[in-house]
C-alpha cells in the first residue's frame, strides 16, 4: 500500500467544536502531508472510504452517548452497507464532557472506532480524547496531537 498523500478529516459535530479542531489541524499541519481536507460527515456513506487517504475521525458525542446528528447517516451506513475496510487507516479524535456526561463520555468516537475496527479498518496510534471539562483549548490540543500522530501514521503506512 503506497503512503497516502492526503489526510481526510471527517467531522461529526453539533456545536462546532469538532469542526474547529479539524480546521486548526488543517491549517497547522499542512506542512506534514501533501493535502489536508476537512469534510463534515453530512450525507456521507461508506463510499467516503474509497478515497486514497489517511483518515481522522473527529467527532463529538451527543445526547445519551450517540454520534452527532450530522454523523448519523455515515454511522448507519457502516451497519446498513457493511463491507471490508481493511485498506482504511485512521486516527481518532473523540470529544465529550466528562462532568455532564460521565457514563457516555466521548462515546461518539468510541462508537465509530469500534464499528470501523469490526469492518477491518486499522486505527493508528492512540486516540485523542478531548474533555470539555478539563481542556481549555481543544484546537491547540488537536494540533499538538496531529503533529505527533501524523508522521507516525505516515511511517506506519509506508
Amino acid at each position: 500500500m503506497p503512503t497516502p498523500s492526503k489526510l481526510l478529516i471527517l467531522v461529526g459535530t453539533m456545536t462546532g467544536t469538532a469542526d474547529y479542531v479539524a480546521q486548526a489541524i488543517e491549517l497547522d499541519c499542512a506542512d506534514l502531508i501533501g493535502s489536508i481536507e476537512v469534510r463534515k460527515m453530512d450525507g456521507l456513506d461508506t463510499s467516503v472510504f474509497d478515497e486514497d487517504a489517511l483518515y481522522v475521525i473527529c467527532t463529538s458525542t451527543y445526547g445519551s452517548g450517540d454520534v452527532p446528528d450530522n454523523a448519523q447517516a455515515l454511522y448507519a451506513s457502516l451497519d446498513a452497507q457493511p463491507r471490508f475496510l481493511g485498506h482504511v487507516r485512521y486516527g481518532l479524535i473523540a470529544l465529550g464532557d466528562s462532568a455532564q456526561y460521565p457514563n457516555t463520555f466521548a462515546n461518539g468516537g468510541r462508537l465509530f472506532d469500534a464499528r470501523l475496527a469490526d469492518l477491518g479498518a486499522v486505527r493508528l496510534g492512540e486516540p485523542l480524547v478531548l474533555d470539555a471539562f478539563t481542556v481549555d483549548d481543544p484546537e491547540a490540543a488537536g494540533m499538538a496531537w496531529c503533529r505527533e500522530w501524523l508522521p507516525q501514521a505516515l511511517a506506519a503506512t509506508a
